[in-house]
């Protein structure tokens, strides 16, 4: 038989605290709460005076301040119908060159045509198409960039093949209705660009 330890030590028994006694570290955490509140809520009584309504006020008007200079740099200038017609007169005065040498040739063999003329009308002609590339050039980089000077320099190259326009429309040698209507065509085209050049020069110098 195994020997006797001994009983098991009884139980142990927390006693209650007195009435009117408290723990220490509960008495020292309990006035710490309201003081840790009274510093935040003093903290956020703070903030709201400082900021008040005007404050509030201030903040949501230069945020949507912000919201409209973000807007406004965003904004395109660039004439989209400037760009279309820029590429239809383009494709357009291909034709045009093309077809105005071949009349040339044929009103050369088929009429009486003084060689003086015929020089003269083919060196405008090739004049014209320099001057119809470079104004093409410059006014679509001015309206793709924004830029004023460019797209000044094309309205007064486009002022420039107005004017060759006329002449194979009213004063070369020899008009037949076909360059009749071609040149009356790309006059009616040249006349479009220089009034929507003119317009987005006035809006990018704003």
């Amino acid at each position: 038989m195994l020997p006797n330890l001994g009983s098991p030590p009884p139980p142990f028994r927390k006693c209650p605290s007195a009435p009117g006694q408290t723990n220490r570290a509960s008495a020292v955490a309990r006035p710490s709460a309201p003081k840790r509140g009274t510093r935040e809520r003093r903290r956020l009584r703070g903030c709201r005076d400082r900021d008040g309504p005007a404050g509030g006020t201030a903040k949501m008007a230069a945020a949507r301040r912000g919201e409209l200079r973000r807007g406004g740099a965003t904004h395109q200038l660039s004439s989209l119908p400037l760009q279309m017609l820029f590429y239809v007169s383009g494709t357009y005065y291909t034709l045009y060159f093309l077809a105005t040498l071949l009349i040339v040739t044929y009103k050369s063999q088929m009429f009486s045509y003084p060689h003086r003329c015929l020089v003269l009308d083919l060196v405008l002609l090739l004049l014209m198409g320099i001057l119809e590339a470079v104004r093409l050039y410059l006014g679509t980089r001015g309206n793709l960039t924004e830029a004023e000077r460019p797209l000044a320099a094309s309205l007064a190259l486009t002022a420039g093949t107005a004017l060759l326009s006329a002449h194979f429309l009213l004063w070369q040698t020899l008009v037949l209705w076909v360059d009749w209507a071609l040149s009356a065509t790309l006059l009616v085209l040249h006349s479009l660009e220089a009034m929507l050049q003119v317009v987005a020069i006035a809006a990018f110098a704003r």
